[in-house]
């Protein structure tokens, strides 16, 4: 399905749903980015607010952007401080919603749904201030190699959205293209069982 039209669908069951990637990335955000400091942050997928009042804790200011108008009216009625603006956009598309530089962005399970790497970190890059940060957490891809992605339940059946497979050479050649660095990479696994195939893949990206 879409990527627009499936989280317009799955946004009035998004924040009860059992979901352990969504539960696992907010924990990989919140150990990556807590020792950061932050004026501006940019909150690329939003959805229904996950993650924007925590970030309010760290930042100034959020700018929370998503693509799915049926999320941010979720996320409007969950964060309603002043210190937050929220749009509607395709990130694919020129970032029109950045006006000044920011310190902090933030891609919480976004880039699955991106084909293409390396125009969205070209545009990150630009965003940035110097010496600048960008968070990713991602499902990881040896669960996408498993076949794990992201879908849900409706009464009329399983609803699969559209998702692209990036390995990790994907992620390491778009940011070297784009003059960011990888800072940090880490790995979080169900429970902590590092037996298992890792969930989710978290880097930590800075502007030189």
């Amino acid at each position: 399905m879409e990527v627009r039209e499936a989280y317009n669908l799955w946004a009035q069951q998004y924040d009860t749903n059992k979901n352990r990637t969504r539960d696992l990335e907010a924990v990989s955000l919140r150990e990556t980015i807590a020792d950061l400091e932050v004026n501006h942050c940019l909150e690329v997928g939003c959805g229904t607010g996950k993650n924007t009042q925590w970030l309010l804790t760290r930042a100034r200011q959020v700018t929370a952007v998503d693509l799915s108008e049926e999320m941010l009216l979720r996320a409007k009625a969950k964060v309603t401080s002043d210190r937050v603006r929220f749009h509607q956009a395709d990130i694919t598309q020129p970032w029109s919603f950045v006006q000044h530089p920011v310190d902090l962005i933030t891609f919480s399970l976004v880039l699955e749904h991106i084909q293409d790497l390396t125009s969205i970190f070209r545009q990150a890059a630009a965003a940035l201030a110097p010496r600048g940060y960008v968070y990713v957490g991602e499902l990881h891809p040896f669960k996408q190699y498993a076949g794990t992605k992201a879908r849900f339940e409706t009464q009329a059946g399983l609803q699969e959205v559209t998702c692209f497979t990036h390995h990790f050479s994907d992620f390491a050649q778009a940011v070297h293209q784009t003059g960011l660095q990888i800072k940090e990479v880490k790995e979080y696994f169900d429970a902590e069982d590092r037996t298992s195939l890792p969930r989710i893949l978290t880097l930590l990206l800075q502007k030189a």
